[in-house]
């Protein structure tokens, strides 16, 4: 049966996207759902600086009067002004296994994108490289993360068959926590420290709160700027970050490199995986989602730790800074009970971010597709 598409604009409409995907993910243990309230975040410009030079638009299927899908239009254009294209982004994609119910969505979105001038429909992305991005293709008896995307295998095989194709693959890497530090690291990590004067310290949320996080996101700024579909975050987006994410994670797990003039040239973020807080919180902060949520965070470490992302200057880049990180984390994840991790999705062809993992064996996992076509 046909299904009809609706942009949001009720609250009903609003829910029903918040919450198609209970009944999407039914039983499905990987799955690991969106807070409602980031989802609510995400469409409002009072909450989401990224609206300052983005535009979105969320839409809903219905069949029979039900959800059975759900997808949001992102233009953002201060990223369409950097790589020089014209290009609708599309996230937050959910659907049932009926390829009618994709396609109805995507082409929703699609025209949007064509009222809008676009020619190129990609996704899933986000606004910032910090969003969840990339379609799981591999791996879907895995269990997801807070800050990756989890889908049902039939999701790609869709796409596939209504035209999209691959734009860029990201893959994760799944490490064992070694028991000691792998001796490259150590060598390294003691020469750098020696010879280019770095050295590693922890910050506290004053010093975040009153300079380094700025920082530290000045920095991320630098190192990410090559990569696939990024754009600068704003001092307003960072401030976001800021008070959002970075006062909630243990200040051990961001190794923070410094310089002999105290500039920050390289960070680690990582934290204990959130994936079984978040599912039993269901999305939910109130009125006990928020308990489970900072357990998880201060006081019960699950056996493994999310290696959210490593950043470095790039005129530091290629000197075996990395090094200095390992050689602070891996001590106190064991310290912590830390048994494995997992990194957040990094591109296939950036090298200088995959070896870097080579003395702790790597195993890649989760590959993810962004997928695009022409409109």
């Amino acid at each position: 049966m046909s299904c009809i598409v609706r942009p949001i604009t009720t609250e009903r409409e609003m829910l029903d996207f918040i919450h198609v995907t209970d009944t999407i993910y039914e039983g499905c243990p990987q799955y690991v759902p969106d807070l409602q309230a980031d989802i609510r975040e995400f469409f409002d410009p009072k909450a989401n600086a990224g609206l300052a030079f983005s535009e979105v638009k969320g839409f809903v299927a219905y069949r029979d009067g039900e959800p059975v899908g759900r997808i949001a239009g992102i233009i953002n254009h201060r990223a369409n002004e950097k790589w020089q294209t014209a290009a609708a982004r599309f996230s937050w994609i959910e659907f049932i296994d009926d390829i009618d119910v994709a396609r109805a969505l995507l082409d929703a979105v699609a025209e949007w994108g064509r009222e809008k001038g676009m020619q190129m429909l990609q996704g899933p992305m986000g606004i910032t490289d910090f969003d969840k991005e990339g379609m799981l293709v591999e791996d879907f008896h895995l269990t997801g993360t807070m800050n990756t995307i989890y889908n049902h295998e039939y999701y790609p095989r869709h796409l596939e068959a209504l035209g999209f194709t691959k734009e860029a693959d990201w893959v994760q890497i799944r490490v064992q926590i070694p028991k000691t530090v792998p001796e490259r690291y150590a060598r390294v990590a003691q020469y750098i420290s020696r010879h280019k004067k770095l050295r590693v310290v922890k910050l506290t949320d004053a010093d975040i709160k009153h300079g380094y996080g700025h920082k530290i996101f000045d920095l991320l700024n630098q190192a990410y700027a090559p990569l696939f579909g990024f754009s600068e975050l704003s001092p307003e987006q960072v401030d976001a970050f800021i008070t959002k994410y970075l006062g909630l994670i243990d200040k051990q797990l961001i190794p923070v490199i410094l310089n002999e003039q105290d500039e920050v040239v390289a960070v680690a973020i990582t934290m204990g995986c959130m994936s079984r807080a978040m599912q039993k919180a269901k999305g939910r902060l109130w009125p006990f989602g928020w308990w489970h949520l900072l357990k998880a965070l201060r006081w019960r470490h699950e056996p493994s730790v999310e290696m959210l992302l490593i950043g470095v200057r790039p005129d530091y880049q290629g000197m075996g800074v990395n090094a200095l990180i390992f050689n602070d984390l891996i001590p106190i994840y064991n310290r912590y009970g830390f048994v494995w991790g997992e990194t957040g999705p990094q591109l296939e062809y950036n090298s200088k971010e995959l070896t870097q993992w080579n003395p702790i064996n790597p195993e890649f996992v989760k590959r993810r597709r962004c997928y695009m076509k022409a409109l």
